[in-house]
């Protein structure tokens, strides 16, 4: 019997650790840090990333980042970007998000939200919100915008 409640249990966390989890990091490359509720730490490819985690990359860090609707963000040199919002069915492909580019480079590679409502994809900086209605772009805010 507790064998079965302990694989149960297993079950229920990895099914939350899954809804929880927005995207997960494909290529990290120098100094790569992710700021959520809990600080900041280092991270390396396989870690996930949640809604309203900051990604952060150092003068010599890059990384890459697959959301779970199959959205590419590549992130550049001295790069800032939150999470705003994620959102997505695997089903039904409906969903939503909102990436923040604080400060640096975003290359967005879109995936299934943008393909199933294009008006349901955003990006942010301190002077602008695109629309995501294409489906490959560079972002790039200045470091002299704060």
């Amino acid at each position: 019997m507790a064998l079965w409640f302990g694989a149960a249990a297993g079950h229920a966390q990895a099914a939350v650790e899954a809804e929880g989890k927005a995207g997960t990091l494909k290529v990290v490359q120098g100094d790569v840090r992710v700021v959520d509720v809990r600080g900041e730490r280092a991270v390396q490819p396989g870690d996930t990333v949640t809604v309203a985690d900051s990604v952060v990359t150092g003068a010599n860090g890059s990384a890459s980042l697959v959301l779970r609707d199959g959205t590419a963000l590549v992130l550049g040199p001295k790069t800032r970007i939150e999470l705003k919002d994620f959102a997505f069915d695997d089903v039904s492909h409906k969903g939503n998000m909102l990436v923040s580019v604080l400060q640096g480079s975003l290359r967005m590679i879109t995936g299934l939200i943008s393909k199933a409502n294009p008006g349901a994809a955003a990006v942010t900086t301190k002077t602008a919100t695109i629309g995501v209605r294409g489906t490959d772009f560079i972002v790039q805010v200045d470091e002299s915008v704060q």
